[in-house]
């Protein structure tokens, strides 16, 4: 009998425990629900391309090539929320070509790539990619492709892809949360000065970027 009376006593606990952890829970959901922080907003200001070069095989086989720029964007992010804080973390760039083809691995600097942002906010985030000579190594039919789009007079057409790590903040609340940021350049380009196949040119935008979470 007595060790009945254990076991009931026990099974009490456990259910009490788990009413209480329902009640905190519900009441975090309430509180999440009333002050939901919304999704970062993302937009291109200012984009500039300079010395822009491609050095390809010489024959339509040829897998040997690099690209070589210097790029430079400013990326304008905002926090819609009222009450809801952010705590950005890190921030890891990488440019492309084509959506697949990588030609900027990394941002040589992000200023600032740590910082903090109140509600109803905006904050400019300078990222800078700086690859010169023999440049970043793509594949023939790539470098093909981009050095058609950089001598045509045209446009060239690059997406700046940021993976971000933010903290949203509500008094005692915090969420975790990994926001993707795409961004599509398409930036107008013409030679610079004499040196031969080397173009640049720059975009004041405005362009509102993708951002999923």
């Amino acid at each position: 009998m007595a060790i009945a009376g254990g076991g009931g006593g026990t099974a009490k606990c456990c259910a009490g425990f788990c009413s209480f952890l329902f009640a905190a829970g519900f009441i975090v959901l309430i509180y999440w629900a009333i002050f939901q922080p919304h999704h970062i907003r993302a937009t291109v200001e200012t984009a500039a391309l300079s010395d822009l070069a491609v050095v390809s095989g010489n024959n339509a086989s040829s897998s040997a090539a690099g690209v070589s720029y210097h790029l430079a964007v400013t990326l304008n992010l905002y926090n819609p929320s009222i009450r809801v804080k952010i705590y950005y973390d890190a921030m890891n760039a990488e440019l492309r070509f084509r959506d697949t083809a990588v030609i900027g691995p990394a941002a040589n600097d992000t200023s600032p790539s740590v910082f903090f942002q109140r509600g109803r906010t905006r904050d400019d985030v300078k990222l800078e990619f700086d690859y010169g000579r023999p440049g970043v190594a793509v594949a023939g039919d790539v470098a093909r492709e981009l050095e058609k789009e950089a001598r045509s007079g045209g446009t060239v057409s690059l997406e700046l892809h940021v993976d971000v790590r933010v903290r949203y903040v509500f008094r005692m609340f915090k969420l975790r949360q990994k926001p993707k940021i795409w961004c599509w350049l398409s930036i107008p380009v013409k030679a610079e000065g004499r040196r031969r196949g080397v173009v640049g040119g720059s975009i004041s935008s405005g362009e509102r970027c993708r951002v999923k979470y």
